[in-house]
């Protein structure tokens, strides 16, 4: 049996991930300190004998017993509200973590898949995004504590893969959705359920004519799981490029709900991107992936478990 290490792997995609695996008849290995992410995420799992949990913080050296096959770092911050709350530590996971994993991948013999994000580009001049597209960000600006760790977390991957032979792959992950985000994210997604179930004001930031491209978290876990397993050393988007501006989506959200919720505007975040679409052309042609899950039908999903949660 294979043995898989998912940092953070108790978060909302490494969560997801960590199923994924378990279904596919790995031997799974979560690692998370619940910096962002939640037990309740992997309570469900906790009985299968094919996983294990370890609390801990990846920006120290790692230890794993026996053999590893895989590595699939994900531990980071990824919501505004976090890596503006908690920059240090984003800074940090995106160096320190990815140095301490890749070292790992490195004694193990591992292949390493480390979760980039669609953030490297910045707020693009180019649109749709392409992998070759080297992006617009602000260094020094509030964003930049995970943008420039993420960008500096693909620099090191493929230093060692070039230096020290270590099997990479890159995944630029474009905004997800799906059951077990938390209610308090502070994503648009997220936010705005939280808010029309409870028939609060839906806030927009801005006019609400910036664009997402919002993927259903299931077609964004095969992707992935696509990727680790392909020859594709070199980065690739992963999201839907079903685009929505901010506005049609609070509207969206509110109709599916049924609520009562009136929209208010709010002074839109320094640096926050206009634009936001994948180019899928990479992965289309080399993982043959594509999104299948229209976003009706995965925010009804979502909508169903923040029912569940915010019952209880």
């Amino acid at each position: 049996m294979s043995k898989v290490l998912i940092t953070g792997g108790a978060g909302f995609l490494g969560s997801h991930l960590c199923e994924k695996f378990l279904k596919e008849g790995y031997e799974v290995i979560c690692m998370d300190n619940f910096c962002t992410g939640s037990p309740d995420n992997i309570t469900h799992l906790l009985g299968n004998l094919n996983f294990s949990f370890i609390n801990y913080d990846v920006t120290n050296y790692i230890h794993i017993e026996g053999k590893l096959d895989y590595i699939l770092h994900f531990a980071s911050p990824a919501s505004p509200i976090d890596y503006l709350k908690l920059p240090i530590q984003t800074l940090k996971v995106g160096s320190l973590g990815t140095h301490k994993a890749l070292g790992l991948a490195k004694t193990k013999g591992a292949r390493l898949l480390l979760a980039s994000t669609s953030e490297v580009y910045g707020d693009p001049l180019l649109h749709p995004q392409q992998e070759n597209y080297w992006g617009n960000v602000n260094p020094v600006g509030i964003r930049g504590v995970y943008d420039e760790a993420k960008r500096f977390a693909e620099a090191l991957t493929m230093a060692y893969n070039r230096y020290h032979n270590v099997e990479t792959r890159i995944v630029r992950i474009f905004n997800t959705f799906g059951p077990r985000m938390r209610l308090e994210d502070g994503r648009a997604i997220p936010a705005f359920i939280s808010q029309a179930l409870e028939n609060k004001p839906v806030t927009v930031f801005g006019d609400g004519s910036q664009t997402r491209s919002v993927c259903y978290v299931s077609d964004l876990v095969d992707g992935i799981y696509r990727l680790l397993f392909s020859d594709e050393v070199m980065p690739v988007n992963i999201g839907n490029p079903d685009e929505i501006t901010m506005l049609e989506l609070a509207k969206e959200i509110i109709k599916l709900t049924n609520s009562n919720s009136e929209i208010i505007f709010k002074e839109l975040p320094s640096d926050d991107p206009k634009i936001r679409k994948p180019d899928i052309t990479k992965a289309q042609q080399i993982l043959k992936w594509q999104p299948n899950v229209i976003r009706e039908e995965g925010l009804l999903k979502t909508i169903e478990d923040f029912k569940k949660r915010l019952k209880n």
